[in-house]
């Protein structure tokens, strides 16, 4: 029993750690993606919104999170937007279209 519940307890130290590294990851890749269009991150936006499993090109199977997050052209408006990771690979992403602010 108590070794059960010692390897229930490294599973779980194990998924909060990768979801921390993958939200990370997920950061890193918004401000790419938000610098690509001129954009902003709004870095505390970003927050996993659904989590199952996936296989990749080679049919490993991995975690699949999708991570939505907000971005901004001017400060003033926000434009919800959302990434995918397989594993540690950026699968697919999407950002709305908006109106370029004149200049």
């Amino acid at each position: 029993m108590e070794l059960a519940l010692l390897i229930l307890m490294i599973v779980i130290a194990w998924f909060w750690l990768d979801s921390m590294a993958k939200r990370e990851r997920a950061i890193l890749l918004g401000k790419e993606l938000a610098a690509r269009f001129n954009l902003q991150l709004l870095d505390e936006t970003v927050a996993c919104s659904k989590l199952w499993l996936a296989r990749n090109s080679r049919g490993r199977m991995h975690l699949l999170r999708t991570y939505e997050f907000d971005v901004s052209a001017n400060g003033a408006d926000r434009l919800n937007c959302h990434l995918m990771l397989l594993g540690n690979q950026l699968g697919s992403w999407h950002i709305p279209p908006y109106q370029q602010p004149v200049q």
